[in-house]
């Protein structure tokens, strides 16, 4: 076979991917398109986002050529020359799942110095993978990043009915949730989206065996890519700590006795439990001023909060999983110094998450899932959803 008869094939393979996008939309697309306007951008985001999704509609309205770096075939050819060949007619190419390529990072620097007039998009599902590469990339590629779902895109995917975005705190609180709770029943749709709405996939059949195989790629391919070298413990230290934190009413893990029980280092699973964060599949929290190399924070959770619902985990561990997941998308989130005055501090705001029986802290907000409007200095726990 040619080259030639080889882009041939992949571009029917394009076709056919072109083909079997979904006619209806994240909303984030539109702002993610918005940023797209640099000719060289690394794209990264948790798996099962909507990452190829966003890059194959950039390629079919742009005319760029799509090619997954994970497809075995690929490596019939040199890829540069086969990127070449490529370039040669199209104005641009979009690389997925990049880190299937070795040398990925001189292979993207060649393309963008030999191609100036080319667009040139590639994507990974881990930041840090990217990151490795982007000493020599970061003046000529621009990184973005796409989050998981929000509540509010659910509802859009769900209704149609397209809600504003709100930031937090937000002033109007009470008129923003009298608007929303008009349209729809927003604590039903909630606990919907609790249950598996982080993901646009979520209307497939077999969605938690889907989300197990996610996990299973994050905990068995793209961590022991960043770790480089693993023990034979290391898979069943690892299966310990998720399932400890699914069920764990205490979102933490205990170092030492870790260490002991399975004969791994500390030191070895600090460095586990940092890739964990580094490739978002954990949020850690820290108390803020007190982030140290050996340390597992205040407390832990798992990036995507839809984990402890579909595996029928601690509810209240959901509940400040959430809490964090979006609001660490507008800066950082961190665990009160005074375990008394309430769990986080976000902007100097002191927030306490919990149901309808857990006992009030002195915290300056508490956010209930109880609740489909504002009570006093009382949130909905939902309308953190609102954020993107």
């Amino acid at each position: 076979m040619t080259l030639t008869e080889f882009i041939e094939i992949l571009e029917s393979r394009k076709k056919r991917l072109f083909g079997f996008l979904p006619e209806i939309r994240r909303p984030y697309f539109d702002n993610l398109k918005k940023e797209f306007q640099n000719r060289a951008i690394l794209l990264y985001g948790p798996r099962g986002a909507g990452k190829t999704t966003f890059l194959l509609i950039q390629a079919l309205e742009k005319n760029l050529f799509y090619i997954s770096a994970d497809d075995p075939t690929i490596m019939l050819f040199p890829f540069l020359e086969l990127a070449e060949k490529v370039l040669a007619h199209y104005p641009g190419i979009v690389i997925d799942e990049i880190h299937g390529l070795p040398n990925y990072g001189a292979i993207l620097k060649t393309l963008y110095d030999s191609f100036p007039n080319k667009i040139i998009y590639a994507c990974d599902s881990s930041s840090i993978i990217i990151r490795k590469s982007v000493a020599d990339l970061s003046r000529r590629f621009v990184l973005k990043r796409l989050p998981l779902m929000s509540f509010r895109e659910f509802i859009y995917l769900e209704t149609g009915i397209y809600l504003e975005k709100i930031t937090f705190p937000y002033e109007k609180l009470d008129e923003f949730c009298m608007r929303v709770i008009k349209q729809l029943d927003v604590l039903h749709y909630f606990e919907l989206y609790s249950e598996k709405g982080t993901r646009p996939f979520y209307k497939e059949p077999d969605f938690s065996e889907k989300v197990l195989r996610t996990m299973e790629k994050v905990l068995y391919y793209d961590l022991p890519l960043m770790l480089g070298s693993t023990t034979e413990n290391y898979f069943a230290v690892v299966k310990a700590m998720v399932s400890h934190l699914v069920h764990s009413k205490i979102p933490t893990i205990n170092i030492e006795s870790m260490s002991k029980e399975w004969g791994i280092g500390r030191a070895k699973i600090y460095e586990i439990l940092k890739t964990l964060a580094e490739i978002d599949f954990l949020n850690i929290v820290y108390k803020k001023g007190k982030e140290k190399p050996f340390s597992k924070g205040e407390k832990m959770f798992f990036s995507d909060p839809v984990f402890y619902n579909v595996f029928k985990g601690e509810i209240g561990n959901f509940r400040e999983a959430f809490v964090v997941f979006a609001l660490k998308e507008l800066g950082p989130v961190w665990a009160c110094d005074n375990e008394q005055e309430g769990d986080f501090v976000f902007k100097d705001i002191k927030l306490e998450v919990g149901g309808k029986k857990k006992k009030i802290k002195s915290s300056d907000i508490v956010i209930r899932d109880d609740l489909d409007l504002p009570l006093g200095n009382k949130i909905p726990l939902w309308i953190l959803g609102m954020l993107w």
